[in-house]
């Protein structure tokens, strides 16, 4: 195994909040990890022994958001102060804050005040009630007969939900879903000519349909954290504690040697391997450049270059198969189709995004003298050899879902197929001690998601109730004067924008359901809607001035944080392109697979080029004359039409004639 490998961290562990949880010793860590490990087990289960939907979801936030209170400390801070800056750190630093999950239930003593207790109760207590006589409950909601203590036990948990996505993810998503709960109880009170405006609704309404269906607090985010996202996290839990982590880093550093472009591809293709233990863009980042930063730096990146393929290779693990961002499952749930669907939605994206990478590397190489190096790996071949079989369960996931296994049974399975292969390893045999590592990491991995899942589930039940959803769309469309071009514009940049304030998973949300309708009543299918909704927020995290990955590189590598983001938004541009020519034209299905196969392969291979022409153009290493030419040609390539195409390749190749004319000219006599 290389070197490199020796102080990496586990790459699930760097959760996307920025707030730190708790270390918990003794027996309340143990307690913790219990009790996680538990509702890991008890997902795992449901999934061959299915319970009725309400149930399920009530079950696992009565568990859930406890533990959160317990975890994460209060840090109460006022909205509008802001946060410290990022403090540049070593790699050593960097993989000691990626501890593993499992370490915020066990290490130096910490531990939760009486607050945290009361509030604890307090959730289990509200979440309990209705579990109590689920019948009686759902039957009191529906028919609008809530008693007072029905009411108050609903508002206990709304407030409950807005602390703990305060204390996860921070004050944005809390007060975007107060503001949401304001407009549902104050919004009968607007001007009747508004669009916005509605009939109003008491609090007992309100609570009905947060508290006692599934279109609130227990809807759709919530059915994917409890049981798509918690069940893909104990597999990569149990892939990275069978030593399936460090053999991705090796091959990576193994398969590329000895050329100058060598170590930025190394870091992109472990990114890639990673992202399908994680599937999260700061946790692969924060992983990957403890072990990568010092490779890269010895090639002789300056910090900002180097940060920004740390970042670019960490947010990959969000946009990439098998195991994408939560977003991605709640995709599947929306458009009642199976994962594997999705999957292939996000194939040929995915080939053109690290596409992008790869040439943005090479052209860096040569404007920065890049230098190969060599690291202590043993050689491709063998490592297949000995470790390949880690391979195996991620291949079995797929296989699977192709004969019609639901991604709950396929997961499944794989995660067993995983822990039985652990034993070829007797340094990772997943013994007993190491199974209850892993499925306690299952649930506190995902106590973030979870309560993100759940506060979002208050602003769609929301725009359910009030009809706010197609009111907004509606709006836009108007604003745009019916232009698709413009409505995908303003889409784009609304997703962004609001990325910028909550996490992947509510952004994507939120935008769903009041942007997906905009893009659709134009004429764009829902998957194409969603998928463009889905990259967009995605693309926050390496969009400035927050960009969590890239600043996440940033503090690695000790570079200047705005440079990092520049950099990272240059490698990541075929990413912010490449959506438009899915919802813009109509050979864009092709991208997501959709049409036939001719089609796609024309379709694929015209990006492609697109994507070339633009790191033509964003590489500092031509001049004007070349890199102008080069964007009006990707722009047209991405028309994906006949006449369009044909003017995309004649300016390309006015753009490559250039270059090579340059060049000449600059060769000595």
């Amino acid at each position: 195994m290389t070197g490199a490998s020796e102080g990496e961290a586990g790459p699930a562990a760097a959760r996307e909040q920025e707030r730190p949880a708790r270390r918990l010793s003794g027996r309340l860590g143990l307690g913790v990890r219990v009790a996680g490990g538990l509702l890991s087990a008890y997902s795992l289960v449901v999934v061959f022994r299915p319970v009725e939907a309400l149930q399920h979801r009530m079950t696992f936030l009565a568990v859930a958001l406890p533990l959160v209170f317990l975890c994460y400390r209060s840090g109460a801070r006022l909205p509008w102060r802001p946060r410290p800056a990022p403090t540049p750190v070593p790699a050593e630093a960097a993989a000691e804050a990626a501890a593993p999950a499992e370490a915020a239930a066990g290490g130096p003593g910490e531990r939760p005040t009486a607050a945290d207790w009361l509030l604890a109760a307090a959730a289990l207590a509200v979440l309990a009630y209705p579990l109590a006589d689920l019948d009686a409950f759902r039957d009191r909601g529906s028919g609008a007969a809530l008693t007072g203590l029905d009411v108050a036990a609903g508002l206990v948990l709304t407030l409950l939900l807005l602390e703990a996505v305060r204390r996860t993810v921070g004050w944005s998503l809390a007060v975007i879903c107060a503001v949401f709960l304001l407009y549902a109880y104050y919004g009968g009170h607007l001007p009747i000519g508004w669009t916005i405006g509605h009939r109003g609704f008491d609090l007992a309404q309100i609570v009905s349909q947060l508290y006692t269906g599934t279109e609130g607090f227990f809807g759709v985010p919530m059915q994917v954290a409890a049981s798509y996202i918690v069940l893909f996290t104990v597999y990569g839990a149990v892939l990275d504690h069978s030593g399936a982590t460090r053999f991705f880093i090796d091959l990576s550093f193994a398969a590329f040697r000895d050329s100058r472009s060598a170590p930025g591809r190394t870091v992109t293709t472990a990114g890639f391997l990673l992202g399908t233990v994680s599937g999260s863009g700061v946790a692969t980042t924060v992983s990957l450049g403890s072990v990568a930063w010092p490779v890269l730096r010895r090639a002789g990146y300056p910090k900002e270059a180097a940060g920004g393929i740390l970042a670019a290779g960490g947010i990959g693990a969000i946009l990439s198969p098998p195991t994408l961002g939560a977003a991605a499952f709640i995709i599947a749930e929306y458009l009642r189709v199976s994962y594997l669907e999705v999957l292939l939605y996000a194939t040929i994206p995915t080939l053109l995004y690290y596409l992008g990478i790869f040439l943005g590397i090479e052209i860096d190489a040569r404007r920065f003298g890049t230098r190969p190096v060599r690291v202590d790996a043993p050689r491709p071949g063998r490592l297949l050899l000995r470790f390949g079989y880690h391979f195996s369960s991620l291949v079995l996931i797929v296989v699977l879902m192709a004969l019609d296994r639901s991604a709950f049974q396929a997961v499944v399975i794989a995660t067993a197929v995983a822990l039985a292969l652990s034993f070829l390893d007797p340094r990772h045999r997943m013994g007993p001690r190491r199974i209850g590592r892993a499925l306690a990491r299952g649930t506190l991995e995902v106590l973030p998601v979870t309560a993100v899942c759940a506060a979002a589930g208050i602003i769609v039940g929301v725009i359910t109730q009030t009809g706010l959803g197609l009111n907004l769309s509606a709006i836009i469309v108007d604003v745009a004067a019916g232009s698709l071009v413009l409505t995908a514009v303003m889409s784009g940049l609304a997703v962004m924008l609001l990325g910028l304030a909550v996490p992947v998973t509510a952004s994507f949300i939120i935008a769903a359901v009041i942007i997906g309708p905009a893009l659709t009543a134009l004429g764009v299918s829902p998957a194409e809607a969603y998928m463009f909704v889905f990259y967009y927020a995605v693309l926050s995290e390496v969009s400035p001035p927050t960009a969590l990955s890239a600043v996440a590189a940033a503090a690695i590598t000790g570079g200047n944080t705005y440079r990092t983001m520049m950099t990272t938004w240059r490698y990541t541009l075929p990413a912010f392109l490449v959506p438009f020519a899915f919802v813009l034209t109509p050979d864009g299905q092709a991208l997501l697979g959709q049409g036939p196969i001719g089609t796609v392969l024309l379709m694929a291979a015209v990006s492609a080029l697109a994507v070339a022409a633009l790191a033509l153009a964003t590489g500092g290493l031509t001049g004007w004359p070349e890199r102008l030419p080069a964007a009006v040609a990707a722009v047209l390539l991405l028309f994906l039409e006949p006449v369009p195409i044909a003017a995309g390749l004649a300016v390309l190749a006015l753009a490559v004639a250039a270059h090579l004319v340059r060049a000449r000219r600059r060769e000595p006599a």
